[in-house]
């Protein structure tokens, strides 16, 4: 099987925004240092389509958040699985995550987060 993605959907308050890109490349990094090929987050502009349930309604964001997509690109599962176990126990991961769970000012809030794996259709 070639490639595996994970992808996830979150909401970030705006005012947080900045914050949030500053510890995500660095996040990014780390990724591809255990063997990520692409991290790619983007901040949505256009989520509502008649008829569909939106970004917005699954994480249920507020008027003063910003929903972001993004996703991290492996070269295969066995490798994705790897890193999964091993960024998490990276120190610098602690360090660049502990200011976003901050509860005084919560950037990051997992447990309105969209997670999944995928592998390629074909």
């Amino acid at each position: 099987m070639e490639n595996y993605i994970d992808g996830f959907v979150l909401p970030v308050p705006r005012k947080y925004l900045d914050e949030y890109k500053n510890a995500s490349r660095k996040i990014a990094e780390i990724w591809k240092e255990y063997g990520a090929i692409d991290y790619c987050e983007f901040i949505g502009d256009d989520l509502c389509l008649e008829g569909t349930k939106s970004f917005v309604e699954v994480v249920e964001v507020k008027e003063d958040e910003v929903i972001i997509f993004g996703w991290v690109l492996f070269p295969s599962k066995e490798i994705r699985d790897s890193a999964n176990i091993k960024v998490p126990e990276d120190s610098r991961m602690a360090k660049l995550v502990a200011p976003l769970l901050d509860t005084k000012k919560l950037i990051f809030d997992g447990s309105r987060m969209v997670y999944g794996g995928f592998q390629p259709l074909e």
